[in-house]
């Protein structure tokens, strides 16, 4: 018996079912049956090299590399000048081919519809076009050869078909017969000799890189979903699904936009430079090529970006990058509400296709799962860390406690009326206190009248108590700070669940002690934290006199008794409380101190009663913020019909007398000095000057190098002979100044130079040009009629340009 293995033998295999390979191998010789084996080992070793092939990128390497040979060889062959090898995109019905190399020494693809031009008319009905003079033909594209300044004389474009013969796999298009002489019938015959050859090797190139293609997209896609399904951090969840979509579709970008319906929004989070951190990034709902997809849930697959009249190309400008083409998909979420959108730019070997889309499909499913699950983590965590900070908010002593009666929860204002924060600031040790407390019965901890038997009535029947005036016995605990009392209002309240059960106790202890009393009177007056640090310096603090240097802030608003002699007084009253509940925030702001209302009026100190090393820079800072917070208050009056407000604001610092003018029965801290009676005079010269906010001299110095300022004038205030310069603040150095802007300062500044050395006539000039630019400013108005005057009636010799303000 002879053996016959010239066939494969593997492949016999599969494709016969009647062959019995042990029928066949049963009467072999032992040398025929070694010889099958190194056969079949041949065989197995050729699958083995395309498996690994199949599992790692060379297959696209490898068919570049056939594609550039191949071209170059035809080109030789059939001595043209130009050659081209266009493979055939069903999915995109499209021509591509890798042409020329880029500047960065990557090839450049090429894509041209399969419905136009000769190469998609042979593509299409696969005959051979053999043309002699391209110009004539009707499918020639005249424009290509003007654009590049290539002339075309002849064309042979040349089907590939597949192994069937059935499908042109490719086309090849070649251009320009060296020599006179056009493309003829031997060139076609000689092209098709090793047409077929061809077809197969890239027919076989095809089938590898598909099955390599699903390969890697199973295997990225189960490792996606593993993470997905086990992630609950939406940061890391959101950066996982770019990068494993990125992956997965072999593209070089890809963000993950989530839907924001309460601000008509898309936002998603991506590494900054650092590659560490993340940082948010938004984008109008309705914008772009994720805008639509996220309004009409509709899949986008573009191959070229820059023909879509919904890619926005102003972000390749400002970045420099080039993008291809983009596909962009919605997510929905288990309720199919949609959530997301994914995009993917510029897929590393052609477009994207129909496959890509079926990956990507089943991808953003598991996503959207994935979200889900991680906002739905994210907004629980919000929700306790919402509930934790409004329980440490609390001014009040909060505990919450189980249905026996142990401590679940205790905020800081407790620990506190316990006595721990008087034992320790270390944060550290007041945390292992407060977990030491956590867990023990309540009435152990702190010693209350009927505590006890409040508290199990509530958690039994629900009962509500309120006991007003009760005394907390604090022990010492060990801790160093003796045994005391406190003055407190008791309430306990049961916790209930949604369906009104009791699952657990709430207890409120208000303390209504005289240190508390002390606390809320002076935070009338200053920001908590600066009451607390007075009430650290003891009960005579605010009695004793001393000097500081200070900076005081006046503010009146103008024009109050025209603006409200035609409103009624509760309207007066709502108007005022508004306006000062918006001023008084902007002094508490930066560490001011409440001193007065003086009708409309506010006097306010920043450096007492503590001293403020920064106190000028601070109060100017609040006088911008009014400033601010006065636009804000006229827009809401605006949008009301009602009228408008306008305030002035006077600063002047110096050293003062500050303490508690009065008796221990009346309180009334206050400050006495220059600074007081300067800033107030400095108020009401805003309405001569025609600004908002003036400083004195003392005040700008102190913080020149951060503002913006115009000297205004040097003036005598009215109960003063010593002589002040005072200036126009107009905003802080951080805020740029406008070009016009500035060339009004320095004309109306030249102008006060030249009104100093009494050069009238220049400086009535300057003054003129400078109100050209500001048609409406009243100091340069004011510099003009005196100017004008000393023209007609020059001043005495002894004149040094001081301004006497006669009223306050």
């Amino acid at each position: 018996m002879t053996a016959d293995f010239s066939n494969p033998m593997l492949a016999t295999l599969t494709q016969s079912r009647k062959e019995n390979l042990t029928d066949r191998v049963k009467d072999l010789p032992t040398s025929q049956f070694v010889e099958l084996l190194e056969q079949i080992t041949r065989e197995f070793e050729h699958f083995l090299q395309a498996i690994e092939m199949i599992n790692t990128d060379s297959l696209e390497t490898m068919l570049e590399q056939i594609l550039e040979a191949f071209t170059l060889k035809i080109g030789q062959i059939l001595q043209a000048d130009r050659a081209t090898i266009f493979l055939v995109d069903k999915d995109k019905e499209q021509l591509w081919s890798k042409i020329a190399q880029s500047e960065n020494g990557e090839p450049l693809e090429l894509r041209l519809s399969i419905h136009t031009g000769i190469a998609g008319h042979v593509a299409q009905t696969g005959e051979c076009l053999n043309i002699p003079d391209a110009y004539t033909h009707p499918l020639f594209n005249k424009e290509v050869d003007r654009e590049t300044g290539y002339q075309t004389r002849n064309i042979l474009c040349m089907p590939i078909f597949n192994t069937k013969g059935d499908r042109v796999v490719a086309v090849v298009q070649l251009l320009n017969k060296q020599g006179d002489a056009a493309f003829n019938a031997q060139d076609e015959q000689r092209f098709r000799e090793f047409a077929d050859s061809i077809g197969i090797i890239l027919e076989s190139c095809n089938s590898f890189y598909l099955a390599a293609r699903n390969q890697r997209g199973v295997a990225a896609l189960l490792k996606a979903t593993s993470y997905l399904g086990q992630s609950l951090d939406l940061d890391k969840t959101l950066q996982v699904v770019m990068d494993e979509a990125r992956h997965l579709m072999q593209a070089d970008r890809s963000t993950l936009f989530l839907v924001d319906r309460a601000k008509g929004e898309l936002w998603s989070k991506v590494a900054k430079s650092d590659d560490r951190t993340m940082m948010e990034i938004r984008i109008p709902a309705d914008r772009g090529i994720a805008g639509y997809v996220a309004a009409t849930g509709q899949t986008l697959n573009i191959p070229n970006a820059y023909e879509d009249p919904r890619f926005d190309s102003n972000v390749d400008k400002q970045t420099g990058y080039r993008t291809r083409n983009i596909l962009c998909m919605p997510v929905y979420n288990s309720e199919g509400l949609l959530i997301g959108v994914t995009q993917l730019i510029n897929k590393h070997q052609g477009s994207f296709t129909s496959l890509d889309e079926e990956f990507m499909r089943a991808f953003n499913i598991q996503a959207g799962i994935a979200l889900e699950n991680a906002k739905l983590f994210e907004s629980v965590l919000l929700e306790k860390q919402y509930q934790k900070d409004i329980l440490q908010s609390l001014s009040d002593a909060v505990i919450s406690t189980d249905l026996q009666g142990k401590i679940v929860t205790i905020n800081d204002a407790a620990l506190q009326l316990l006595g721990y924060s008087e034992a320790s600031s270390d944060r550290s040790q007041l945390e292992t206190w407060r977990q030491a407390l956590i867990g023990r019965y309540v009435w152990d901890v702190m010693a209350i009248d009927n505590l006890q038997r409040r508290l199990e009535d509530s958690l039994k029947h629900g009962a509500r108590h309120y006991v007003p005036e009760q005394t907390l016995a604090v022990k010492d605990w060990g801790l160093g700070i003796g045994d005391f009392e406190r003055s407190i209002n008791l309430t306990v309240n049961p916790l209930t669940n949604p369906e009104g059960g009791v699952r657990g106790g709430l207890i409120v202890l208000e303390d209504i002690s005289q240190e508390k009393r002390m606390k809320a009177t002076l935070y009338r007056y200053m920001t908590p934290g600066v009451a607390e640090r007075v009430m650290a310096l003891g009960d005579d603090a605010l009695m004793v006199g001393e000097r500081k240097d200070v900076t005081i802030l006046f503010s009146d608003i103008r024009s109050y008794t025209s603006l409200t002699e035609r409103m009624s007084a509760a309207e007066v009253v709502s108007l005022l409380n508004n306006y000062f509940e918006a001023m008084v925030e902007a002094v508490f702001n930066f560490d001011g101190t409440l001193d007065k209302f003086i009708g409309d009026a506010l006097m306010a100190v920043f450096g007492a009663p503590l001293p403020l090393e920064n106190h000028a820079w601070m109060a100017v800072q609040s006088a911008l913020d009014m400033r601010r917070r006065l636009k804000e208050f006229n827009q809401h009056r605006q949008a009301a019909g009602q009228s408008l407000i306008h305030i002035g604001i006077g600063l002047s610092s110096g050293e003062v007398v500050s303490g508690n003018i009065g008796s221990q029965k009346r309180m009334d801290y206050t400050v006495i000095g220059d600074g007081v009676d300067i800033s107030s005079r400095l108020e009401g010269a805003t309405k001569e000057y025609g600004c908002d906010i003036i400083l004195s001299e003392y005040t700008y110095h102190l913080c020149s190098s951060k503002i913006w300022t115009r000297e205004l004038d040097r003036v005598r205030v009215k109960g003063k002979t010593r002589p002040i310069y005072i200036y126009e603040l107009i905003d802080d150095r951080q805020q740029p100044i406008e070009p016009s802007h500035a060339e009004f300062l320095a004309l109306y500044q030249a102008g006060r130079q030249a009104y100093i050395e009494r050069n009238f006539r220049r400086a009535l000039y300057y003054f003129e040009t400078a109100q050209q630019l500001r048609p409406d400013d009243r100091a340069a108005a004011l510099f003009i009629d005196r100017s004008v005057e000393y023209l007609l009636t020059p001043p005495p010799d002894d004149w040094d340009g001081v301004y006497r303000m006669i009223s306050k």
